[in-house]
């Protein structure tokens, strides 16, 4: 539901600039149609992130289901605490795991996207979004 309201706050974000850039493109000042073609960038990078992050949500979405129909989801369940942050200490302990299965078979999406979510358990959602980015790379070209 967070994704959707924030995505139409967004829009709504993108067609008020855009608005606003076609009206200081046609107001004939040379420096004022400069800025409304800046301006006009803005919405279309904010239109391109958006984007790019609802296809990353739908495709990790789409491996991790794949991946628990096949029963290869990850089987150790990490304790949280009371503020829904995992332990730190039960991730940790459960990451060299995943890592060693990723070196061992280095051009498997499923353990790639494992070592994600086992990195996304450390809480370290850089290299967990690479992790994940790298398996679905992997499935796709295995496709």
């Amino acid at each position: 539901m967070g994704v959707i309201v924030m995505a139409a706050l967004l829009l709504l974000y993108i067609v008020a600039v855009g608005r606003l850039a076609l009206v200081m493109m046609q107001s004939g000042d040379g420096v004022v149609i400069a800025m409304g073609v800046a301006l006009a960038i803005l919405p279309l990078l904010a239109l391109w992130g958006m984007l790019s992050e609802i296809l990353f949500g739908l495709r990790s979405e789409r491996l991790l289901s794949k991946l628990e129909e096949a029963g290869d989801a990850p089987d150790d369940a990490v304790p949280v605490h009371v503020s829904g942050r995992p332990d730190r200490a039960a991730a940790d302990a459960a990451f060299p795991r995943y890592q060693a299965e990723v070196e061992a078979q280095p051009e498997s999406w499923q353990a790639w996207l494992r070592l994600g979510v086992a990195y996304d358990a450390c809480g370290d959602r850089r290299r967990a979004r690479s992790s994940v980015r790298r398996a679905i790379a992997l499935e796709r070209s295995s496709r």
